[in-house]
This record gives C-alpha cells, sequence and structure tokens, in this order.
C-alpha cells in the first residue's frame, strides 16, 4: 500500500496561505510607501472574492502607487515569502498513525510558492518524496498521471496499490482512476460543494483524515469497482 495527499486544502487550509502572503505583501507596502500594514491588509481581504489576479493591480491602485514594476515586486513578494501555516490537526495525527507507510505528496502549482508551503508545514520530513509537478512541466500537471505513474516506479508497484486523497474534483481524479488508483476525496476546504460526474469524481469521500485509518483503507482496496 501507498499513500499519496494533495496539498491545499488537503492537508493544511489554503486560505491560510493567502493571508500569510497579504501580510509579507502589506508588509513590503508599508516599508516602500508608508501605508499601514493593517489598512492594506484588509483591503486586500476585503477584495479577495474579486479573484487574486487582479489583487495587487486594485490595491497599488487603491492607495495611489500603482506602476506594473511595482504590481510584479508585489507578486515576488507574495510568492517568494516564508509562510506561516500549520498542517490540520488530523492531518499531523494521519501521518503519524501510517508514518510505517510510503507516503507521496503530489501538488500542482507555483514551484517556489509550492516548496515554500512544504518546507514551512515540515512536510519534508514527514513523507518519502513531494512532487511538485510543474517541475515535470505544465503538461504534466494534473490531470495527468505523470507523477503518480513516477510514484509506483519508486515505489516498484501497480496502481491499484496506490491510494490517493485530494479535495479537487475537477482535476485530482478523472485520469488517474482510469488507470487503477484508488481515489478518495476529502470534503472540505474551496472544492468542498462542487458536484461533478461519476467519470470526476473520487471512489469515496471523507470529511476529515481522521477517518483514513487501516479499517477504510481495506475497504477502499477491496472495492471491486476501484
Amino acid at each position: 500500500m501507498v499513500i499519496v495527499f494533495d496539498l491545499d486544502d488537503t492537508l493544511y487550509d489554503e486560505i491560510t496561505f493567502v493571508q500569510s502572503g497579504f501580510k509579507a505583501v502589506a508588509k513590503h507596502l508599508f516599508e516602500t510607501y508608508a501605508v499601514p500594514i493593517s489598512v492594506s491588509y484588509l483591503f486586500m481581504l476585503e477584495h479577495l472574492q474579486l479573484g487574486r489576479g487582479k489583487i495587487f493591480d486594485d490595491t497599488l491602485q487603491h492607495f495611489g502607487v500603482f506602476s506594473k514594476k511595482e504590481v510584479v515586486r508585489c507578486v515576488t513578494v507574495y510568492r517568494s515569502h516564508v509562510p506561516k501555516i500549520h498542517l490540520y490537526d488530523d492531518t499531523a495525527r494521519c501521518l503519524q498513525r501510517f508514518s510505517n507507510v510510503p507516503m507521496y505528496i503530489v501538488t500542482d502549482g507555483n514551484k517556489l510558492v509550492q516548496k515554500n508551503k512544504l518546507v514551512a508545514l515540515g512536510l519534508y520530513q514527514r513523507v518519502k518524496f513531494c512532487f511538485i509537478t510543474h517541475r515535470y512541466g505544465i503538461k504534466n500537471a494534473k490531470p495527468s498521471p505523470h507523477c503518480f505513474l513516477k510514484i509506483c516506479e519508486r515505489e516498484k508497484t501497480e496502481p491499484r496499490e496506490v491510494v490517493y486523497i485530494g479535495d479537487n474534483p475537477h482535476k485530482d481524479f478523472v485520469k488517474i482512476k482510469a488507470l487503477g488508483f484508488k481515489t478518495v476525496r476529502m470534503m472540505r476546504g474551496y472544492f468542498k460543494d462542487v458536484v461533478k460526474s461519476s467519470e470526476f469524481e473520487a471512489h469515496f469521500q471523507i470529511r476529515s483524515l481522521d477517518e483514513l485509518n487501516n479499517e477504510f483503507l481495506s475497504k477502499v482496496f477491496e472495492a471491486q469497482d476501484v
């Protein structure tokens, strides 16, 4: 048996990374333009619902310090900051519970950002290897099975002996299910209310990693339609 985890909203609350990044940007704006930290931070939080893509543009324009170069600087600060984030409590218990089982992480996203998250969460010391898919080219990001097949190669095992726990039904399960991987959907975070067809949905669902125990995994691996 091999256990593979997604990262964001599966092992920790992703919004805490966003908040940490906004605080780093707010500190930068204070040091550069004397914009009060609490004011710019609150502005970014309130405008988060408009989408992260333009949030720094809007913030800089609001405080009268906009330039394309400054947007780039804010993005750099956000991506390169050392995040103040923590594992979910049930994640820590789960990693301890299966410490004798081969465990991996497969995560999409900016290479530096994801590495900083993994370091901050201490996950390099808790699992055998962390696959940041973008290191292998965008084409090998999820839903591509590329990194999952690499795990099979490392462990000299078959997909049917590997279970993946993720939260995003848009991309996490559709391709690897077809190859025989077992899949479990974590019903929390940004995608928890998303409803997809059976093709995209995981074989099983859980609401906490405390549910991921030996009894549950026996059911997962014994299921005939998996």
